[in-house]
């Protein structure tokens, strides 16, 4: 289990694809994985150019094997007849005790692995997904709430060392 080095995306050597902006919305989410990415090479280029989404996927464990299911990697523009499936099924890099608790995880009601960010680290295409609790409409409502209070504070705030 490797967290995050840094919440912006930007730390060292790390160059940002895509990320799922929706997920803290619709999920809590709990602990943080890191997985490599099993690509051909169509979808490594296609990814260095900046195109991907995460908007519909999700991580899936099949047979002991964790997947990320329904992410977009467009077709590269300058690849051939054997570009590749732009939603194909990718297989995930973890160690066996990661999948294992993963596993376990997942069995528990209302639980999902959802895919934060994609990002290369060190040249290599990296997942990070977390460990995510559906939230309810209430609970959106009250995350919505506290944000808009926390900006009305801060409005008063810049409002109040400006007026000195």
């Amino acid at each position: 289990m490797a967290k995050s080095s840094s919440s912006t995306g930007q730390g060292e050597g790390i160059k940002l694809v895509a990320q799922n902006k929706r997920a803290r919305h619709d999920f809590h989410l709990d602990d943080r994985y890191e997985a490599g990415l099993q690509l051909v090479g169509t979808e490594v280029k296609s990814l260095r150019g900046g195109k991907g989404s995460l908007a519909e996927a999700f991580v899936r464990i099949d047979d002991g094997e964790a997947y990320l299911v329904a992410a977009h990697i467009p077709e590269y523009d300058h690849g051939n007849i054997n570009n590749h499936e732009p939603t194909r099924k990718r297989k995930l890099l973890l160690h066996r005790h990661e999948i294992d608790r993963l596993e376990k995880a997942v069995k528990t009601q209302g639980i999902a692995l959802v895919p934060t960010r994609l990002y290369f680290r060190e040249g290599k295409a990296k997942l990070e997904f977390a460990v995510g609790r559906g939230k309810n409409v209430a609970d959106k409502r009250r995350d919505m709430a506290k944000k808009d209070a926390k900006r009305q504070i801060d409005r008063a705030m810049k409002a109040r060392r400006q007026g000195r």
